[in-house]
This record gives C-alpha cells, structure tokens and sequence, in this order.
C-alpha cells in the first residue's frame, strides 16, 4: 500500500516536472532519491523476505531491522511448521526472546510487522502456497536468503537440497517479485576453505550443481555416502562444499536480478548489538567456552599462529542491510561479494586463544556455570601426543570414574558418553583451527566508505574497532545468561559448588599420593631415598626463603 501510494504522488510531481519522460524513467528503475537515502531510509515502506528467520543469525537480522529501520513496512519470514508446534506457535516464541526487548521498550506492537509464510525447503516450490507466491510477487522489495544447514556431517544428498536446490527455488520465486530491487544471499567465508587466498569473487565450483542433482536423484544413499569423499575431494565437509556450489548457482542470476553475497567466518556472539553478548546456541566457540566453563573440556588441538577468524554476529547483519541497501541504490552490474571476516583486519590468533583462556577461566570462575563437573581449567597446544595424553588423563579418565560412581548408585553412566560427543564436535573444528587463510576485503572497506557518517554507527561493521579480551570475556558471560539461561543472582550458590569440587580435588590427590606411597614407596628402599631426597630438598628451599625473607624485612 505505502509503496503504490509514493509511486503514485512521485507520478503526480512528473506533471510540474520540465523533464517528465527522464523522471518517469528513473523513478520505473528506483533510482530517484535512492542514492541519498540513508540505510534507514531506504529500508522505510519496503517490504522484506527473510528465510531461516528463526535462526541463530536470522533472528538478529530481524531485531535490527525493527529496531534501526523503525519504518519499514513489512518483514515476511518463512518458517517451517514444527512437529507439535504450529507455525504461529513458532514465530510467538521467538518474539518472546530476550534479544528483542530492545525493540519491545520502543514498540510493543512490533510483532505487527511480522507476517509469517509457511514454508519447507525440501519441498518443491519451498512448499509455498499459490496464494502466498501471489502476496510475495506483489509486495517484496528486498530477500536475504539466510537458510542453510550448518551441520557440517550432513549427508550431501540433505546439504545439496537445504543449501543448493532450495537457493534455487528461492531464485525462481524472486524473479516472480515484481518490485524486487536486492537479493541478498549469506555464504560462508569457507566455501572456498581449499584455496589460502580468497578474493571476494565468485570460482568455478567443483562441479556443475544441476549436473550433480540429477546424478544424486537416482543413486541410493548409501551410494552417496561411499563416494561424497570424493566428490568434495579437498574440501572438509559436505557445507562448504554444498556453500560453494549455491554462490555459484546465485552469481548466474547477477544479469536478471540485483544480486550481492555476504561471507562471514565463525560466526560467534554479538559484539555490541542488541546488547554484548547475546548468543543462542552452542555451536562452534559457544560449544568450546561452555564446556571449558562446566570443567569438561580440559585440552583442545589447535595451531597457535593460525588465525581464529570469529565475526561478531551483529558485524554480519550490519555489513548484510548494509549491503541491501548498496546493492538496491546502486545496482552493480555484476553481484558483489563481501567476504566479512577478520583476520585481514583485526586478527585474532588460536595463541591468543590459549593466552586469553586464563581470563575466561578467570571469568568462569567469577562467574562460574551452574553445576559445573570440574572446576573450569583448559589449555590449548598445537602437539598431537600432548593433545592425546590430556584427553586421556583429563577427559576419558574422570568420566569412566564418574560413570562408575553413577552405576554404583543405580543411575545412567552419561559422561563417557558426553565426552564422545564433544570430541567429535572438536574433531569437526579442528580443520578450522589447525590452518590459515588470507581473505581480501575490500570490498567490505569500500562499503563502508559509502556510507554516512551516522549509517558508520548505525550499522557498524568496522572490526578494527573490536577489542578482543573484552569481546571475549562478554562472550563466556553470555553463554552463561543467553544460552544455558542461568540466573546471575544464583551465582554465590554456583561459586560455593566450584569450592566443593576444589576440596573434592584435593581431598582425591591426598588419597593418590597415600596410595602411591603404600604401594611403591614405602616397598623400595631406593623408592624412599629418592621421596626422602626430594622432600628435603623442598625443605631446604622452603628454609632459605624464609630465611631470606626475614633477612629483607
């Protein structure tokens, strides 16, 4: 309606106009005003499709836009239907979400805005029905396509369908969009993992994407699974593989519609926006500081000088309406990718990491996680023996004991069990932390040359401004609060079951070194000469410092 309505008065102004045909010619084109609009402005009386909306970064992306573009018009999402949860129920529970409180102080009823497509992916057509593709070819001015599975052992035959044929259909229900002006596609920064230097350009894909579909549609899946090493060749898993070929099915688009793509690495919690640290999911660090804090993970594998390229999930959707805007007002011939990361700019090392994780642990244990197994002590080291001796003493040893305690007392041994699970999700990292990547980013640069200086804090992608430690540390405590949904007021309860396992600690290590001793110490007469020896030497060491110390007083 207000679109049709502005159409409508710019036409009237053509009357007064001296060259009305050129007028009518820019406005047709959306050119007209476009140009000085800043992001807010551009963004008022449109309309938005956004699919995985309900995702970890679809939701920021829909928080931002109703909180810094407060005009605009409409934001549709596609949602999948759950099992015992109508689409409805879905959408409410979202907009119950912490992270919107925010935009809840400055308008209660911005969940008007909100309007709700059904939709499935593996279906055809995005399963989408005939009298919503009519709503939708109407109104939309503006996709970001942001739905993907991110599970990086998905079978191909899943990965090609959620990240590649449904990127597809999504393309084809856009060029139906009668006043589309900007298609916004969210890759990943590790679509082209196989190559060290990455330019923000679109490469040829390892194979043709509709040639693979047809090939998959017959084969069995147990066929797809003995060949898809092969097939992804030297990439790790089937997401970036799957990312790759969508970039590449999105570009063949560039010449009919206004395309740009966005390529973030690890995406982890806010940095500024709604508030610091918001995160909803345990996924990639997330995963690694909780069970860091809860005293599970004690040792992890990385490559200390490799670059730890994690972006802020609040840098990602500003640089991506950013882009919107961009891509809508200026209109590149050919489709922009911006490769959103880093490590180019500000960055961050696995070494830093493994320096910085005595402040975490320190935060962890001012903060400490509810009911935490250990007390949060972890080390990372670039060695694969010391790596293996750790997961044996600290990781496989404590929770065989532990599951032994549980059976003894008639409950589910569970520990061994988590402890599987975590070092496979480690195990599915460790290719991202035991190498290195160069990306170009200027097209990032030049996008934040073009906008005004108050879009610059609007919409503030600049990563040089980010601070590390602080980040970091605002990171553990968000885990804490947004994704394990701990009170911070039962944080003295939390701090005095930290004491328990330290008195645990060292009432066990009393009973090793007792144990120790009567079984081979105390039946070798070198055994003692040596324990003798040593204690003496700690005695005299102990003697002289003393000695030392009065003599300075």
């Amino acid at each position: 309606m207000s679109t049709e309505l502005s159409e409508s008065q710019d036409l009237n102004g053509l009357e007064q106009a001296t060259d009305g045909t050129s007028r009518l010619t820019d406005i047709c084109s959306g050119t007209v005003g476009n140009s000085m609009a800043s992001i807010a402005e551009y963004y008022a009386g449109k309309s938005v499709l956004i699919t995985g909306a309900t995702g970890f970064m679809g939701k920021v992306l829909v928080e931002k836009l109703l909180r810094s573009c407060p005009e605009v018009k409409a934001l549709y999402i596609l949602v999948r239907p759950k099992a015992g949860q109508s689409m409805q129920q879905r959408v409410s529970d979202m907009m119950k979400c912490k992270l919107f409180d925010r935009v809840r102080e400055d308008n209660p009823d911005f969940y008007q805005k909100i309007i709700p497509i059904s939709s499935e992916l593996t279906q055809p057509g995005l399963a989408i029905s005939p009298e919503d593709v009519e709503k939708l070819s109407a109104c939309i001015n503006i996709v970001f396509h942001c739905a993907a599975t991110i599970r990086f052992d998905e079978p191909l035959k899943h990965a090609l369908q959620l990240n590649v044929i449904a990127t597809q259909q999504l393309l084809s229900l856009a060029h139906q969009m009668h006043h589309l002006e900007a298609f916004i596609h969210i890759s990943t920064a590790y679509a082209n993992c196989n190559r060290k230097h990455i330019d923000e350009v679109i490469y040829p894909p390892p194979v043709e994407p509709k040639k693979l579909i047809e090939s998959l549609e017959w084969m069995d899946d147990g066929i797809v699974r003995d060949i898809t090493p092969r097939l992804i060749s030297d990439r790790p898993n089937t997401y970036t593989y799957t990312k790759a070929l969508a970039e590449y099915v999105v570009q063949q688009e560039q010449h009919r519609l206004n395309i740009g793509i966005i390529r973030p690495s690890i995406v982890g919690a806010s940095w500024q926006e709604p508030f610091p640290g918001w995160i909803d999911n345990f996924n990639g660090p997330s995963g690694v500081f909780i069970a860091a804090g809860k005293g599970i993970l004690r040792t992890m594998r990385a490559n200390n000088d490799a670059v730890a390229d994690l972006i802020p999930v609040d840098v990602v959707i500003n640089l991506t309406l950013a882009a919107g805007w961009y891509t809508a007002v200026h209109r590149p011939k050919t489709a922009l990718v911006y490769n959103c990361t880093t490590g180019g700019i500000n960055p961050f090392h696995w070494g830093e990491i493994g320096r910085y994780i005595h402040h975490v642990m320190s935060s962890f244990k001012r903060n400490p996680l509810e009911q935490a197994f250990r007390r949060p002590n972890a080390n990372i080291t670039s060695n694969y023996l010391i790596n293996q001796y750790w997961i044996l003493v600290s990781h496989k040893f404590p929770a065989l004991i532990y599951d032994l305690i549980l059976r003894l007392t008639g409950q589910k041994p569970q520990m061994m069990r988590i402890f599987n699970r975590l070092h496979k999700a480690i195990g599915l990292l460790e290719y991202f932390s035991s190498q290195d990547w160069e990306w170009n980013s200027e097209n990032m640069s030049m996008l934040m040359s073009q906008l005004t200086p108050e879009d610059r804090k609007t919409f503030n992608f600049d990563v040089r401004q980010l601070n590390w430690p602080e980040y970091i540390e605002n990171y553990c405590i968000g885990t804490k609060k947004y994704v394990l949904n701990e009170d911070m007021s039962d944080i003295p309860a939390a701090r005095q079951h930290l004491r328990k396992l330290r008195n645990i600690r060292y009432t066990f290590n009393t009973l090793l070194v007792v144990f120790i001793w009567r079984v081979f110490i105390a039946r070798s007469q070198m055994a003692r000469n040596i324990w003798y020896f040593v204690v003496s030497l700690c005695f005299k060491f102990l003697s002289y410092f003393r000695a030392s110390s009065t003599l300075t007083n």
